[in-house]
C-alpha cells in the first residue's frame, strides 16, 4: 500500500507534469514573472468557469477578503458578522481593517453559519456577512442574501474550501460558489482544491464599479502608472502560480468528482457505526447521490461523539494514518479575538464540535485500498 498522506500533492502533480514543467520554463525564458499572460489568461479561464463577471487575482486568500472589504468601503467601527468555527485568516483581515468582528454559532449538520444566529446578531452597525463555505459545501445562501437584503448589507463570500461547488437555489438557479454575494474571495493554497506551488488567490464578482476598484487595490491604488487613485496593496498572483492553476483548472471538476468518490466510500464503510456522525450536504442527506454536486470535500470531517476523538487521533498516529481537527479552539477563545461580548452560551454548537471532529485523509489520488485501511482502523478503535 502506499503511504497515507493527509493531501498528496506528489500523486496529483505526476499527471500534470510535463505541462507544468514547460509552462513554468517558458516564464522562465520570457522572464513574464509579475502580470504576465499566464495570469490574464487564467483571470479569464476561471470567469469562464466559474459564470462570473470578474476575477481579480491576488497575492493569496487573507489578501483577497481584505481586498474584498476594502473595496466595499467598511469604515472602522462597522460591525461584519461571521462564524466562530472557521479558519482565524476570516476574522483577520476583519481586525486588520480596524472593523468589528461579530462572531456566530453554526449549523451542527454542516458545520456553516447559523442563520438564526446571524439574524439574532445583525444591528445598526452591522454591514456586512461573511459567510464561510466550510469544507467544501456553501452555507445557506438563500438565507444570507434574503437577510442581507432586508438590512442593507453586502455578502462577502468566503470560498478557500468549495471552488468547484454548486449551489442550488429555492428558485431552481444553480450558481458556483463564490459567485452568489456582492464579492467572493478564494485562497489557491497548495492544498486547496484548486492549489498552485505557492501561495495565491483570487476575488470574484458581477459588479463592474467593485471590480474596477479591487484592480486598483492589489496593484497598489494604480490604474495607470505611478498614478495612485485609491489606497492600495501589494497583492499580485505570479505567472508560475497562475501557469499551474492553469494546468489544474481544466481538470477541477475530475478532481472534484475523485474527492465525492472517496466521500462515499468512506460513508459506505463508517456508517451505521455507533458514536460517528457522517458529513452532511447542505440538504441535510445522509450519504452523497450519484448526481451530487453541492459538495466538494476539501475536508471529509466525521464528528465523534462518545469522547473518544482524542483517542482516535492517537491510534491513527500510531498506524501512521494522518488526520487533522479543523478546529482545536473556537475563534471567540482565541487570545488575539477575546471580547466580553461573548458568552459561551451562543456558541453551544462550535463549542461541541471543537471536541468531536476529526477530519481523514482526503485528495485526488486516494485508493480503495488506502481507504478501506484507514476505515478498517478507525472501526478497530471505535469498537474497542
Amino acid at each position: 500500500m502506499k503511504k497515507i498522506q493527509m493531501v498528496d500533492l506528489g500523486g496529483q502533480y505526476q499527471e500534470i507534469k510535463e505541462q507544468v514543467n514547460a509552462s513554468i520554463f517558458q516564464i522562465l525564458e520570457s522572464t513574464s514573472f509579475i502580470n504576465g499572460p499566464e495570469v490574464h489568461a487564467f483571470q479569464k479561464e476561471l470567469e469562464s468557469y466559474l459564470g462570473v463577471k470578474h476575477v481579480i487575482p491576488c497575492a493569496n486568500g487573507t489578501d483577497a477578503l481584505q481586498i474584498a472589504m476594502m473595496g466595499l468601503g467598511l469604515k472602522p467601527g462597522d460591525e461584519v458578522i461571521t462564524a466562530d468555527f472557521t479558519f482565524a485568516a476570516t476574522v483577520e483581515v476583519i481586525a486588520l481593517l480596524q472593523l468589528t468582528p461579530v462572531l456566530v454559532d453554526v449549523d451542527k449538520d454542516t458545520f456553516n453559519i447559523d442563520i438564526d444566529a446571524v439574524e439574532k446578531a445583525i444591528t445598526p452597525k452591522t454591514k456586512a456577512i461573511v459567510p464561510v463555505h466550510l469544507f467544501g459545501q456553501c452555507a445557506n445562501m438563500d438565507a444570507i442574501m434574503a437577510l442581507a437584503n432586508k438590512h442593507n448589507l453586502y455578502v462577502i463570500e468566503d470560498n478557500a474550501q468549495a471552488i468547484g461547488a454548486k449551489y442550488l437555489s429555492a428558485n431552481g438557479t444553480k450558481k458556483m460558489a463564490g459567485t452568489i454575494g456582492h464579492v467572493g474571495a478564494t485562497s489557491f493554497f497548495p492544498s486547496k482544491n484548486l492549489g498552485c506551488y505557492g501561495d495565491g488567490g483570487a476575488i470574484f464578482t458581477n459588479d463592474d464599479d467593485l471590480a474596477h476598484t479591487l484592480r486598483g487595490i492589489v496593484n497598489h491604488g494604480m490604474y495607470e502608472r505611478y498614478h495612485h487613485d485609491v489606497i492600495g496593496v501589494n497583492s499580485r498572483l505570479d505567472s508560475i502560480q497562475a501557469a499551474v492553476l492553469r494546468a489544474k483548472l481544466p481538470k477541477l471538476n475530475g478532481y472534484c468528482d475523485a474527492r465525492r468518490a472517496a466521500a462515499k466510500k468512506y460513508n459506505a464503510a463508517l456508517k451505521n457505526q455507533k458514536d460517528i456522525i457522517l458529513p452532511k450536504t447542505v440538504n441535510s442527506c445522509e450519504g452523497i447521490c450519484d448526481t451530487c454536486d453541492c459538495h466538494v470535500f476539501h475536508q471529509y470531517t466525521l464528528r465523534i461523539t462518545s469522547g473518544k476523538r482524542d483517542g482516535l487521533v492517537r491510534f491513527l498516529a500510531e498506524n501512521i494514518i494522518p488526520c487533522g481537527i479543523y478546529y482545536p479552539i473556537p475563534l471567540h477563545r482565541q487570545k488575539a479575538y477575546l471580547d466580553e461580548r461573548y458568552k459561551e452560551a451562543d456558541f453551544k454548537v462550535t463549542n461541541q464540535l471543537v471536541e468531536e471532529v476529526i477530519s481523514l485523509p482526503m485528495h485526488t489520488e486516494l485508493d480503495d485500498e488506502q481507504i478501506a485501511f484507514i476505515t478498517d482502523k478507525v472501526i478497530e478503535f471505535m469498537n474497542s
